[in-house]
């Protein structure tokens, strides 16, 4: 009964009435009371076949432009809105564990309305005070040796996987996602192809890995604003399980489809295109949002956040790329050359990084871990003279180590998708392949 009075002490008693100035493009101009036309509130458009919903995205002299959520057929000027100043908010509760929705939080997964929890999160939430943050936890087992030996993450780090299209970043969250020892993980496809999402829930996740999950999706057909939203609703959740003490791996793929569509509201809007056409509140909007990820305030849990990026012609110092890489505690590069050798999954170790290293290491492990560097980077220099063959065993103490490790440490980095291990596991195997030649580097 006290939950019910909240809701009703909570509710709008007042209606703000508007109408639908313009048609432009993407864009439906509006006209209402000033004290309800806010940036960010919301309409309902009524047309000949329902509403539409909509949200203000700019002015223009005394009207609001608005962007639609859906289709803009059947709007025509004239057309009444009802408006609410209210900023757009969600109820997450435990209920959501195992079910698959989309922006507005509705269902996608046949099982009927989502429950709804007792406290409303704002979509765009803030996160918390920097200085009354906790501090980063415990190592997370990851479950993929490259990344629990090489880039290991504690709980509260954030990672970017940077990578071009087709090299294996949506396998590498799947694998994440099954081999993560996280209380709950939180799951947001954005823009996404159709296809993939069904694929994800029922062959990646499974029943065991959908049981403790959360998928939000909106696939590539979706309009911008509902992409956009899938990666607030995705933060959204995230930051109501960590709010119950739980330790939350946060999967979001992808950042770049993210901040694709921030872009095409941004010039709707008439935002000026700048570094290759993305909008100045592209570069506002990606800090907003990866910074909801980390370490939670004292007594509460944490999101541990994974981030794809797409990297555009697998230039990995494109603006995005390069904008997300300055906010991130690290990043996991996949290479395209790796994928086409046949190595999956295709992390360039060499070139990647987490910023916990090597505080995160156990004893003897940092010393297993840069061997292993020592000798891909030794044979990485002189990778095209072995393969020439010009190379003459015997010149290079070094480099003869590393050409005799290197065929096992690649299939140690390579690993299927169902395979996962234990970070003990993981080193154990590793140390085997160096064997007491690395006390010597």
């Amino acid at each position: 009964m006290d939950r019910l009075i909240d809701r009703v002490n909570g509710l709008q008693t007042r209606t703000f009435k508007g109408r639908v100035a313009a048609v432009n493009g993407l864009l439906v101009e509006a006209e209402g009371p000033r004290g309800a036309m806010t940036l960010g509130a919301r309409a309902m458009v009524e047309h000949g076949r329902g509403e539409t919903a909509f949200e203000i995205v700019g002015f223009r002299g005394e009207t609001a432009l608005m962007m639609a959520f859906g289709d803009l057929s059947g709007i025509r000027a004239g057309a009444p809105a009802r408006l609410d100043p209210e900023a757009a908010s969600a109820r997450p509760c435990r209920g959501w564990l195992g079910r698959v929705m989309n922006s507005f939080c509705e269902p996608l997964d046949g099982l009927g309305a989502l429950p709804e929890g007792e406290a409303a999160y704002p979509l765009k939430g803030k996160p918390p005070c920097a200085h009354g943050r906790a501090r980063l936890g415990g190592r997370l087992r990851l479950g993929v040796r490259a990344m629990d030996v090489f880039t290991p993450m504690r709980t509260g780090q954030r990672l970017g996987v940077f990578a071009g299209s087709g090299v294996g970043k949506s396998v590498l969250m799947s694998m994440l996602a099954k081999g993560s020892a996280a209380d709950v993980i939180v799951i947001g496809l954005i823009g996404e192809r159709g296809r993939e999402a069904r694929e994800f829930v029922e062959d990646v996740l499974g029943e065991e890995g959908r049981a403790r999950s959360v998928v939000v999706t909106e696939t590539s057909d979706a309009p911008a604003l509902a992409r956009r939203q899938a990666a607030y609703l995705t933060l959204t959740a995230a930051e109501y399980f960590r709010d119950q003490g739980l330790n939350v791996l946060c999967l979001m793929d992808s950042v770049t489809r993210f901040a694709l569509a921030q872009r095409e509201i941004g010039l709707a809007a008439g935002e000026p295109p700048t570094t290759r056409g993305y909008t100045p509140s592209v570069f506002a909007e990606l800090p907003r949002l990866l910074e909801r990820a980390g370490p939670g305030e004292e007594g509460s849990g944490s999101i541990t956040g994974l981030f794809t990026v797409l990297v555009d012609g697998d230039d990995h110092n494109e603006p995005i790329a390069d904008a997300v890489r300055g906010i991130l505690d690290g990043h996991i590069v996949m290479s395209r050359q790796i994928a086409e050798r046949g190595r999956f999954p295709a992390i360039d170790v060499l070139r990647s990084i987490s910023r916990t290293v090597p505080e995160v290491y156990g004893p003897g492990e940092a010393d297993v871990a840069g061997a292993a560097r020592r000798s891909l980077a030794a044979y990485a220099d002189m990778e095209e003279l072995i393969r020439l063959g010009a190379y003459a065993a015997g010149s290079s103490e070094e480099v003869d180590r590393a050409i005799a490790v290197n065929a096992p440490l690649e299939h140690f980095l390579g690993q299927g998708k169902d395979d996962a291990s234990t970070i003990e596991e993981s080193f154990a195997a590793l140390s085997e392949i160096l064997g007491d030649g690395r006390d010597d580097q």
